[in-house]
């Protein structure tokens, strides 16, 4: 054979091709869907956590012939579960969602998304829950004094302790809770509350002119010297104009506070009475809210 002949051979050969073995092949595949597996665990781990912001305890009432996702809306509303979906697939997949009953149900620590539909399939909600209403405008006192009044082994001086300091951040409204209730759960419940409702008014609240704390101020004058929405318009047109001109305020509500005195019974000496929350005497806003809005 010629080496022409011997070259055109050896280049025409086809080359060897090293085929991957399938081993190897099986291995990153495994390692892959293991990789998979695992992100979707983590994923789902991290949905059935409680919220960061739960606030402890929470209390939520389902009303009769609430649809299942209203329900589970109404719980992410409350920071009670971190997703409505995941709980309406855990409800609708684990449990009979027919089963939920309307009612109040009090959620005293944080509960995984699981456990939270557990309890309300189960109908685990206290039968034992009773109303407690703190009314627009009432001042930390009066509050302890109806909680004394209600709440077993409620202790007062604890409660005024912890509420006077938070006078105006106290959010009014009927509460349904235990009777066992401490002072320091209903503390925590009425600010809580509060900064869950205010959250969003507060670029609004940031906005304004006046300070955080004279926003509640002024705010807490209005719900004790005027009865309307209308009304309150009227009287806080007056009163900042009055501010604005350097005037005293002459707020009857801020007599009242000082003395406990209610409004229809305030006489002319009272309006004399030594005190930075005398808008007579003084001028401008005083020094804290008097009561809460």
């Amino acid at each position: 054979m010629s080496e022409i002949e011997a070259s055109s051979d050896r280049v025409s050969s086809p080359p060897i091709q090293k085929k991957v073995p399938v081993r190897r092949f099986w291995s990153l595949s495994a390692i892959l869907l293991t990789l998979i597996i695992a992100g979707a665990a983590g994923f789902v781990f991290t949905l059935n956590q409680p919220p960061k912001d739960f606030i402890t305890p929470t209390s939520i009432t389902i009303e009769p012939g609430t649809g299942v996702r209203t329900i589970t809306a109404q719980l992410e509303d409350a920071s009670i579960v971190s997703s409505a979906a995941f709980l309406y697939l855990i409800l609708n997949i684990y449990f009979e969602p027919e089963a939920i009953k309307a009612s109040t149900y009090i959620f005293e620590k944080p509960m995984t998304s699981f456990e939270v539909a557990r309890q309300l399939v189960a109908g685990d909600f206290d039968s034992d829950l009773i109303s407690f209403t703190h009314y627009e405008g009432e001042r930390a006192t009066h509050i302890a004094a109806n909680a004394e009044q209600t709440l077993k082994n409620f202790d007062t001086a604890k409660f005024l302790e912890r509420a006077i300091p938070l006078e105006g951040k106290l959010y009014p409204e009927t509460y349904r809770i235990p009777e066992t209730f401490t002072a320091d759960e209903l503390v925590d419940l009425m600010y809580q509350t509060f900064l869950t409702e205010t959250e969003p008014i507060q670029e609004q609240i940031q906005a304004h002119p006046l300070t955080y704390n004279e926003i509640l101020t002024l705010a807490s004058i209005l719900e004790r010297e005027a009865n309307t929405p209308e009304s309150m318009k009227i009287i806080s047109g007056i009163l900042l104009g009055r501010m604005e001109a350097g005037m005293p305020l002459q707020a009857d509500a801020s007599i009242e506070y000082i003395l406990d005195k209610p409004l229809k019974e305030l006489t002319g000496e009272d309006l004399k009475v030594d005190s930075p929350y005398n808008t007579y005497t003084n001028r401008g806003l005083p020094p804290t809210p008097i009561g809460n809005p």
